[in-house]
């Protein structure tokens, strides 16, 4: 019978097969209901899942959901908190995400050589919240043979990229072919911070010294940041680097928190410092001191504080900045913004006050407005 016979007998489906079909399942499912009323409590063997309506595709599956799997790649050099929002924007767009790590090769290939290895930036990323996955050596353009294998083996469902361009040496798209197969996604790039400017913050720290005083390394310096400080009258630098005046919101603060306080029995370790310039070595440290207790407490000095102990030229990333990144560590449950150089009576009262506070409130039930 050829297709259109078929769809000219379709009612009988409709109209007889499948009304049977189900009458027969609900009928089969109340004698049973019946049975276990009247004899007790006797199991109830389960139907065979080909026998279940949504195998027949007559009811959507409402709990069994596909995860939806997002992938996005980058160089991760110099990581800083505009790439943590990045990768925070983009599990925001699915249920896991799968991250690419640029190879050293394919990085000096197309933009020249990163500061970090490639397994620096491996630990990198993987300390990040979230990361569900890792790739690593990404190649640096979505070639077809490449996002097949996302596809296929990933299981990738969406290519997530920042609405700055990424051109190739040639000038075409990094991500054309994502684009093209409609599998491509979009975030906003976070403003203020990139890899380039932090090494602009780096040279300006040497700006001021007596080995530094040669014309053409100064231009060279002020190419790289923003920050280049001089006095409004136009006389030289002052003794200090200027570093970013960037401010977070309370709404960016929240996006990077955990949002859980400790448990009631929970043990509390706590760990201080700049922690400028946030790197492989920092997530090592913070992943052992998480593993000594259930709650890690990160104290962060002030800027003034790390100048008085460093010098004038540090630190490079201000209070805020180095807030975000360490709010961004998996291993990291809350931050203490501007902590003290030694730890006092008055942070262990404080830290029991709130606490008590937290515990008097969880319970409670609020009717607002909103």
């Amino acid at each position: 019978m050829g297709s259109m016979g078929w769809e000219s007998n379709y009612w009988i489906w409709d109209t007889v097969f499948i009304p049977r079909v189900m009458g027969g399942l609900m009928v089969m499912a109340a004698l049973l209901g019946l049975s276990t009323g009247y004899f007790g409590a006797l199991p109830v063997p389960g139907l065979p899942a080909a026998l279940l309506p949504s195998s027949f595709g007559l009811f959507p599956r409402r709990n069994g959901r596909k995860k939806v799997r997002v992938y996005m790649d980058g160089c991760f050099d110099l990581m800083h908190y505009g790439h943590a929002n990045a990768l925070r924007q983009a599990r925001a767009l699915g249920d896991e995400l799968v991250v690419g790590v640029v190879s050293d090769e394919e990085i000096i290939a197309n933009k020249g050589p990163p500061v970090l290895s490639l397994e620096e930036r491996m630990v990198m990323v993987s300390g990040l919240k979230w990361v569900d996955e890792v790739i690593a050596d990404a190649p640096y353009a979505i070639n077809e043979n490449f996002m097949n294998k996302l596809f296929d083996e990933y299981n990738i469902d969406y290519i997530i990229h920042g609405d700055d361009p990424c051109l190739l040496p040639d000038g075409s798209d990094a991500y054309a072919l994502a684009k093209k197969a409609g599998r491509y996604k979009q975030i906003k790039r976070t403003e203020g911070v990139s890899s380039t400017d932090i090494v602009g913050r780096m040279l300006l720290c040497v700006r001021d010294r007596p080995n530094s005083d040669n014309h053409n390394h100064s231009n060279l310096q002020r190419q790289f940041s923003h920050g280049n400080s001089h006095n409004d009258d136009g006389g030289s630098s002052s003794s200090g680097t200027r570093v970013s005046h960037f401010l977070p919101t309370s709404r960016r603060i929240v996006q990077f928190s955990n949002g859980k306080g400790p448990g009631p029995d929970a043990r509390i370790v706590y760990i201080d410092g700049a922690f400028d310039l946030f790197h492989a070595g920092h997530v090592e440290i913070l992943k052992y001191a998480r593993n000594l207790g259930d709650f890690l407490l990160v104290g962060l000095h002030t800027d003034q504080i790390i100048s008085a102990h460093r010098g004038p030229h540090h630190p490079i990333m201000n209070l805020h900045e180095r807030s975000l990144s360490v709010l961004a560590c998996r291993y990291v449950d809350e931050v203490i913004i501007g902590a003290p150089w030694e730890v006092t009576k008055d942070m262990k009262r404080n830290e029991r006050k709130i606490e008590s506070e937290r515990r008097y409130y969880e319970d409670k039930t609020y009717v607002g407005s909103d």
